[in-house]
């Protein structure tokens, strides 16, 4: 594979220990030294999911690194990082040689790696570097290096400047994210059919969904899955276009004799094929926003709001939590990626995208979770 179509990365990037990266949204400011080997072990664990993707390998365009190229330059990143610190600690004001990652992706031929090779090494990498910064003694983080262009840095902020690296390149590759998910849930189709149903706390949400609907009213639903609440929506007498990003549950869908659509809320038109004109009467996304990017959740409910008419109707259903997580729990042995959410910041979201609250409630799942159940009304 060429490199030539490649643009060599030649900005300093040393600005973001000063202000938020506005691309990734890293906050230097934020991380403490102890968080770093945390930080960057968690951030490994997310490569070693993108490298088992069978497209690892292939550029998104011709002009963009794929997700091995990527993985890769982190490992090497993992490793440089790790010995600037160890030197720094060894040395007084070491002077650190410079390095030019183009070049040594042209020479490592990154593109022609094997990703379970490089997603061990990377793994490796970002442990040999987590254990570096856990054992710099607490009076050396403020020792200091010097690049090649004279830029200095203390242990701390090397290790900051480090961690976005890494933290910007996830960002890079972030479709890579809603990828690994569905294809988990794409893997486990039939095993996800059999393990679920309508809970009890779901079938009054329904009821309280459907109270504010007429008969025939037209719902849009956003990951359809199995198909289980679909079935309850119409027999309250509502019509409902189904609708998931994953092929394997629209199959199923479709299999079962339903029309079905695969659909990404985030990308693509939500209007009603048939009736583009016509807005929808509601929506119903039961656990399925949970997977969307926390940056990209907002513009997904902007988008809702948009096919829905005026006073319409809408649940949305999300774990709470903070942050996001890989896991493998509940009826999908493949890790997906799940958002967590605190109800302020989901309040926010939903006002914010031009939708009003009517409750916000909070339920136990079977799995020790606790869910936020959402009603909301399109405002006008």
């Amino acid at each position: 594979m060429t490199y030539d179509a490649i643009e060599p990365d030649t900005k300093d990037w040393t600005w973001v220990l000063d202000r938020p990266c506005p691309e990734c949204g890293f906050v230097a400011g934020e991380v403490t030294a102890d968080r770093l080997p945390e930080m960057i072990r968690d951030n490994a664990t997310y490569w070693e999911i993108y490298l088992g993707a069978d497209n690892a390998a292939e550029r998104p365009r011709p002009v963009v690194w794929s997700v091995l190229e990527y993985a890769a330059h982190v490992r090497d990143v993992h490793r440089l990082f790790a010995e600037r610190v160890a030197l720094m600690l060894a040395e007084d004001e070491p002077r650190f040689a410079n390095w030019d990652q183009d070049a040594t992706a042209r020479e490592s031929d990154y593109a022609g790696l094997d990703p379970d090779v490089v997603a061990d090494e990377l793994m490796d990498a970002a442990d040999l570097a987590a254990a570096t910064y856990e054992k710099v003694p607490p009076d050396a983080w403020g020792r200091r290096g010097i690049r090649s262009n004279g830029d200095v840095f203390s242990v701390e902020t090397l290790g900051r400047y480090h961690l976005h690296d890494v933290v910007h390149h996830l960002w890079d590759v972030r479709s890579a994210a809603k990828q690994a998910t569905v294809a988990a849930y794409d893997a486990n189709v039939a095993t996800y059919v059999q393990g679920t149903s309508v809970s009890e706390e779901t079938r009054s949400l329904l009821d309280r969904f459907l109270a504010d609907l007429e008969p025939g009213d037209h719902v849009l639903e956003i990951g359809s899955g199995p198909g289980h609440d679909a079935k309850a929506l119409e027999a309250g007498g509502v019509r409902v276009r189904r609708t998931d990003i994953t092929e394997g549950f629209v199959a199923h869908l479709r299999k079962q004799g339903y029309a079905a659509a695969c659909l990404d809320p985030l990308t693509d038109d939500l209007r009603d094929p048939v009736h583009p004109d016509v807005p929808y009467a509601a929506v119903w996304a039961s656990a399925t926003l949970l997977h969307v990017a926390r940056d990209d959740f907002g513009t997904v409910l902007g988008r809702l709001a948009e096919v829905t008419r005026p006073g319409g109707s809408l649940h949305v259903s999300l774990k709470e939590g903070d942050g996001e997580e890989w896991t493998n729990r509940g009826n999908v042995e493949a890790p997906r990626l799940f958002v967590y959410w605190r109800e302020a910041a989901l309040r926010t979201a939903l006002e914010e995208a031009g939708w009003e609250i009517i409750e916000v409630g909070h339920a136990d799942g079977r799995l020790g979770d606790v869910w936020l159940d959402v009603l909301a009304r399109r405002r006008p």
